[in-house]
């Protein structure tokens, strides 16, 4: 299997789940400003999964298009860390997922806009002006949640507990990736880890925010392996697509 292909797949499937994950809170939100808010940016997800399908179908050059990829394939093969599949949760877990996310996404196509692949570059120059906001935006719920009522912080506090050990997920690598690696296609993912966890400790510290002291983390992300709350997911998503094949908009 091509290794741009996975790749490109991976991130194709982070932003596919989380926007279906998100999507769910629409005409949920607190209030009527917040809920457009969380909508945009599951859309924004959304779009940026479509551009990710179409470059990854014609990486595979077989004549599949991005809704082939995006509704038709199995569960096994789906490469998207399980933190997207996660569900939403209060408000505090909701926003601390956007957050933990956001900020991997804003690293990430910081320096995929590097990239020796005009394609991959071009797609990260485009959704980092997205996701900046997403992260000024999570980042700012989660310092006022921090910042708040004893109820406000316990919600949080135990949206960390229950997080945290999906986070490094995020950043595992699909198959053949350090091959891109070398090409300066894409960029080190455990280096991005390291810089992303730094970056968290900092906010936090700044929150008044503490991580978990438990380092355990959940293996299985990129690899097919799925927590048992993706395959609801993937029924509701798929089943327009299975139950009427080649239906178009």
């Amino acid at each position: 299997m091509n290794p741009l292909y996975n790749y490109t797949l991976k991130l194709a499937d982070d932003t596919l789940i989380f926007g279906q994950r998100l999507g769910e809170l629409c005409g949920q939100g607190p209030y009527l400003e917040e809920d457009i808010a969380l909508t945009n940016i599951a859309l924004d997800y959304l779009g940026q999964s479509s551009n990710l399908f179409k470059y990854a179908a014609q990486i595979q050059g077989e004549n599949r298009t991005e809704d082939d990829l995006a509704f038709l394939r199995l569960e096994k093969d789906y490469l998207n860390c399980q933190l997207s599949e996660l569900p939403n949760g209060d408000y505090a877990n909701t926003l601390l997922k956007v957050y933990f996310f956001s900020l991997y996404q804003k690293l990430l196509y910081q320096e995929l806009m590097k990239s020796t692949d005009s394609q991959l570059s071009a797609i990260a120059e485009k959704s980092l002006k997205e996701v900046k906001y997403h992260y000024t935006h999570s980042s700012t719920w989660v310092k006022m949640f921090a910042g708040g009522t004893e109820e406000s912080k316990t919600r949080l506090n135990a949206a960390v507990q229950n997080l945290w050990e999906y986070t490094q997920g995020m950043f595992a690598e699909s198959q053949g990736e350090a091959e891109l690696v070398s090409l300066d296609i894409v960029p080190d993912s455990k280096l991005l880890y390291e810089i992303w966890k730094s970056a968290v400790m900092d906010d936090f510290g700044k929150f008044g925010i503490e991580l978990p002291e438990s380092t355990f983390m959940q293996k299985g992300s990129r690899t097919g392996y799925h927590t048992e709350y993706f395959g609801f997911i993937l029924c509701e998503l798929q089943y327009m697509q299975r139950t009427y094949p080649n239906c178009t908009w």
